[in-house]
């Protein structure tokens, strides 16, 4: 159960370093900016964003750490069941990444990479990692779905071959706008909550997140050279718009992430960076039957296969 905080920490601040270089370098135009910010009440941690690139529109790729007393709308949030919080504190650490394009042919990615503990005390009572990897396209190509769910797979199945069904399923249900009766975009993974067990100590599981944090830019990379140069007109950009829209209602309404951090006293700001720059909602909206946008939504369902052949 016991795992030195700090090696996690300092990883995840690496793994952000690395990213945000590897990001510049693939863009060509834009710089990240750096805002570090402390917590009042503990820690704090490196907001870095990207805007107006040659790629990216908008991105934001954040590490934080933070700890302290274990406020009491933290466990409710959680739903941790601990009789007394006086002498218990928490420790949180991680790197959240959310990038928005340009070209209305690329989707929006999200990653989360997380470990959180609980002591009472001066003993861990609880210790977990979260995370995952999801895709949100605007349009989407059966082909970039397939590459990017075997990629995917095979980070999970170096670990266990029961992973990718296991948090593939678990993002689909996640990744669920309900109002809408639609997915977010084509899942990939989410999984909260490893702890260790007889069968996976909490540095193999810390391995695991380390190699789906390592997995993040190949994806995007193999994404952004296949349809950042792309053709697109005002009709793909408004529809872009739409989808943005989508994004936005989920974050604001159904992120778990978003609701912790605000109920919780976290910086809006980074908290917020995950929404695209233009949003657009049009009035019961419905695009023409047979139509790309049309064929789009008609995917937007749970428990497809992306990896079989049709």
């Amino acid at each position: 159960m016991a795992i030195d905080k700090k090696e996690v920490s300092s990883w995840f601040k690496e793994l952000q370093n690395d990213i945000c270089a590897k990001l510049e370098k693939l863009d060509g135009k834009a710089a990240f900016g750096t805002d570090e910010w402390n917590r009042e009440d503990g820690g704090g941690g490196i907001t870095r964003i990207i805007e107006t690139g040659a790629l990216i529109e908008k991105g934001g790729v954040n590490f934080s750490e933070v700890h302290g007393k274990v406020p009491e709308n933290m466990l409710e949030t959680l739903e941790i069941d601990q009789d007394s919080t006086e002498n218990s504190t928490f420790f949180a650490t991680g790197v959240s990444i959310v990038l928005h394009p340009n070209n209305p042919m690329m989707p929006i990615i999200h990653m989360n990479i997380r470990y959180l503990e609980i002591c009472d005390k001066d003993s861990i009572s609880s210790n977990w990692f979260g995370g995952g990897i999801d895709l949100s396209p605007h349009y989407i190509f059966k082909e970039d779905a397939r590459g990017f769910h075997q990629m995917l797979k095979e980070t999970c199945d170096r670990h266990d071959k029961g992973y990718y069904p296991t948090f593939k399923k678990w993002a689909d249900d996640y990744f669920y706008i309900k109002h809408r009766n639609e997915t977010r975009g084509v899942g990939g993974i989410f999984f909260d909550r490893l702890s260790e067990t007889k069968e996976s100590s909490i540095d193999s599981l810390f391995a695991f997140v380390k190699d789906v944090g390592a997995v993040f830019f190949p994806i995007y990379e193999q994404l952004a050279n296949r349809r950042r140069n792309e053709e697109y007109s005002d009709n793909e950009l408004n529809w872009q718009a739409l989808r943005r829209g989508r994004y936005t209602e989920f974050n604001l309404i159904y992120d778990r992430g978003t609701k912790f951090g605000l109920e919780t006293g976290g910086r809006v700001e980074s908290i917020l960076m995950s929404l695209p720059p233009q949003s657009k909602w049009t009035y019961n909206h419905s695009p023409p039957d047979g139509s790309p946008e049309d064929i789009t939504l008609k995917q937007l369902r749970k428990n497809i296969d992306w990896i079989s052949p049709d």
